[in-house]
């Protein structure tokens, strides 16, 4: 059986080891896949959350040269706003908190931006409807 639909988003970072335990922690990321790439000998990892079958490829670079900035970035939902402010406060004390926790209310919910070890943006959130949401659309063009 082969994939169908969005499977995947692929980051470049500059050490392996960092992200994957930036991932870790702020994400609840775990690596599912890691080899090197016999192309140009670099370290690729795939980080997942075990809930869906969609990963983030990481793929080690001398030099990140494009990050995702705020408005570009990757968006992962916590169980409580308690986890927020949690990861808000943590982020706060290692100099990676970006922006919030801020509450804009329903469909986007409570947020926090983190920049991960190399400048990418993670968005973390509690109460956006995204699932809600794409099941309507799914019922309403059925």
């Amino acid at each position: 059986m082969s994939d169908v639909g969005f499977t995947h988003v692929a980051l470049t970072v500059s050490d392996m080891e960092k992200s994957i335990a930036f991932y870790g922690k702020y994400a609840g990321m775990t690596v599912v896949h890691r080899r090197q790439d016999p192309k140009n000998n670099s370290d690729v990892a795939w980080i997942g959350d075990l809930t869906r079958s969609f990963v983030i490829v990481l793929m080690q670079v001398n030099q990140v040269k494009n990050t995702l900035l705020p408005a570009c970035h990757l968006g992962v939902a916590c169980n409580t706003r308690e986890d927020i402010d949690r990861f808000c406060e943590q982020a706060k004390l290692e100099g990676v908190l970006l922006d919030g926790p801020h509450d804009w209310g329903t469909p986007v919910g409570y947020w926090v931006f983190i920049r991960d070890p190399d400048g990418h943006t993670l968005e973390l959130s509690y109460g956006q409807e995204i699932s809600f949401i794409v099941e309507n659309a799914r019922k309403q063009l059925c």
